[in-house]
């Protein structure tokens, strides 16, 4: 069933038992042959408490009177009406008053109708509210006797914290007598469904059907034919729930349960650690590969910028730019740092959880990479000489050309000489500067490729280093885990051998003590 456990056992508190009219021990009259000895109820005892407790109820009362139902009209309430109806005897339970003050009016003995019980239906998820403690001070006043039951403890998981505020809650009040017994139609509705008896008695319902017969003394007795089918339906399912631990006996199905459980325990016995490992070699594998393609494209990008800032400069600016170029690596080292702190986060999460990956140590942070030497000064070639020649002759060229109308006047043929050779200095002079701030463009743009190289080689020591040790902190917190968990595995194995050993030893004395329980219910039963 979803939602919480069922509680362990019958759902009483330890420390106040369920009161109930007879004690065990006591003789038994004479004259009521009807009643199973103290050798069969000591039986219905061991196999049956609730049936015993019934049987008791019954017979001081003889049969249930009227209880009023103080609780939500739901479908929860409903179903808990239905299964406490298949209980014999039947007890009679009004329809739910939700309404506090109409619950007070009903169950007051001054009221037309009075009735002596009742029974109130507390949330398991919420504690109980101010109007129900006064609904409850008023009925104590009034001399009513009142059963708490938390219905519906299937759907909630912390009905037990709730049930213990509950309980103080009584105490302030000065109501500490009364107890609050968890119950779970649905459990008892799947319990009869599958014909589980272990269950039906977790669900509670069957205790409260005994407290019910109990609380409801003093009800008009329908005679001893209603004890006598009483008797005989909780001794016939004694009998029955003996014969179902004989069949399980004989079946050997929690032997083999547990030897299934032993084998998939054996079969995981290194607690996980070679599937760990492989997951992280596979993960670390992973992210070494989007981490330096990663750190390849950044590269790239960088490369590029700086290819478009070299174009557009100026002679006289390109001695500052590696500079610049220092801070956008040192920007560059901060965004791959970012990417490595975020995918390093991932692979933790992964393998050992969120929670364990915000205790992982901080990695060691390097300082950012240093893009070099500032690049040596360029020296002057041939090639530089060769422009120098070339732009010479080329501007001499184009001084003749510019001038050459002027030799058509003889006056002026000596005056195109100077002008000439000032056109042919002036132009080799632009053609050098040109090819200088080529060359220096040129040099510096080497410079960078080389140093970006050097760049993305440190970047990716980087990442080898922080992969290689986070890989060593998550190897040792996987081999710590799967230790414990191979301990603990161990510890389990242990328990299910020991358990197994014990089960085939006393399997026989345990077949020989049912059957003479069924020896003992099947001469009372046909007796």
């Amino acid at each position: 069933m979803p939602g919480s456990e069922p509680p362990p056992g019958p759902p009483v508190r330890a420390d106040r038992p369920l009161e109930l009219p007879s004690d065990p021990a006591a003789p038994r009259s004479a004259d009521r042959p009807d009643l199973p000895p103290p050798e069969v109820e000591a039986v219905v005892a061991r196999w049956n408490p609730q049936g015993v407790a019934l049987l008791r109820a019954v017979e001081a009362a003889g049969a249930a009177g009227a209880v009023t139902l103080i609780g939500p009209d739901d479908a929860n309430t409903t179903l808990l009406r239905t299964e406490l109806a298949r209980f014999e005897p039947r007890v009679e339970l009004g329809d739910p008053v939700a309404d506090a003050s109409a619950a007070v009016e009903t169950t007051s003995p001054s009221g037309a109708a009075p009735s002596p019980v009742a029974l109130i239906l507390l949330d398991a998820g919420t504690t109980i509210g101010a109007d129900t403690l006064r609904v409850l001070h008023r009925l104590r006043g009034d001399g009513t006797r009142i059963l708490l039951a938390m219905n519906g403890i299937h759907a909630y998981q912390d009905w037990r914290t709730v049930r213990a505020r509950d309980l103080e809650l009584l105490a302030a009040q000065g109501a500490a007598e009364l107890d609050i017994m968890p119950v779970s139609a649905r459990l008892a509705a799947a319990a009869r469904t599958a014909g589980d008896a272990g269950l039906l008695d977790r669900s509670g319902v069957g205790a409260l059907h005994a407290a019910l017969t109990a609380a409801t003394l003093g009800a008009e007795a329908e005679g001893g034919g209603r004890l006598a089918a009483v008797t005989a339906r909780v001794l016939a399912d004694t009998r029955q729930r003996v014969a179902e631990q004989v069949a399980a006996l004989h079946s050997g199905a929690e032997t083999a349960r547990l030897r299934e459980e032993r084998a998939v325990l054996l079969a995981g016995r290194d607690g996980g650690r070679a599937t760990a490992m492989s997951t992280l070699r596979g993960q670390l594998h992973l992210a070494r590969v989007d981490l330096m393609t990663e750190v390849g494209a950044r590269i790239r990008a960088l490369h590029t910028a700086t290819r478009a800032d070299l174009d557009r400069m100026r002679r006289g600016e390109l001695g500052a730019y590696p500079e610049r170029l220092q801070h956008a690596a040192t920007e560059l080292t901060g965004a791959v740092d970012l990417a490595i702190d975020q995918r390093l986060a991932e692979l933790t999460a992964h393998i050992v959880g969120a929670a364990a990956g915000n205790a992982l140590p901080s990695r060691r942070r390097d300082p950012a990479p240093r893009v070099g030497p500032d690049p040596d000064p360029r020296h002057r070639g041939v090639e530089d000489h060769l422009m120098i020649a070339l732009g010479a002759s080329a501007g001499v060229g184009l001084g003749r050309l510019l001038v050459s109308p002027l030799s058509l006047v003889p006056a002026l043929d000596f005056a195109s000489v100077p002008v000439t050779l000032l056109l042919g200095a002036g132009a080799a002079g632009w053609v050098v500067r040109a090819r200088g701030q080529l060359a220096d463009r040129a040099h510096v743009r080497q410079w960078v490729s080389d140093a970006l190289i050097n760049v993305k080689a440190q970047l990716e020591q980087r990442v080898a280093t922080a992969l290689v040790e986070t890989e060593t902190v998550l190897a040792d917190r996987v081999v710590q885990e799967s230790t414990a968990r191979m301990v603990q595995t161990d510890r389990r194995v242990a328990e299910l051998e020991g358990r197994l050993r014990r089960m085939i030893a006393e399997q026989p004395g345990q077949l020989a003590a049912c059957e003479r329980d069924i020896a003992i219910l099947d001469r009372w039963i046909t007796g």
